[in-house]
């Protein structure tokens, strides 16, 4: 069993930065991805960025340039320090990890004012 914790989300105004953070705790040998991905109301979960293990990252193109994923591999642990916030940013950001499978966070709410 594999539990998720998400941390950081909340409301900010536009061009300000917030920063999630992810831990990842229980039966655990190695983490291959580990990611964020975001759902809006009425809209489908989209990827916002990934890490794999050796630290090749992804990103969404509607975040390049202003999000930046990390990793610890030594405390299991994810981060997306979130620049240059966006209204359409706004969403409920969920931390993923893929061992054997996948595993989802509670999610974390990111609001940001116009």
């Amino acid at each position: 069993q594999v539990r998720l914790v998400e941390s950081g989300g909340g409301l900010v105004q536009a061009g300000g930065s917030l920063r999630l953070s992810c831990a990842a705790s229980g039966s655990i040998r190695s983490i291959n991805t580990m990611g964020w991905y975001r759902q809006a109301p009425g809209k489908q979960r989209e990827l916002v960025a990934t890490i794999t293990s050796g630290g090749s990252t992804n990103y969404a193109d509607s975040v390049k340039g202003r999000f930046t994923i990390s990793r610890d591999n030594a405390k299991n642990t994810v981060t997306l320090q979130m620049n240059s916030l966006k209204p359409e940013d706004t969403a409920v950001y969920f931390c993923n990890v893929i061992l054997i499978r996948s595993y989802w966070g509670q999610g974390t709410q990111v609001t940001v004012s116009s």
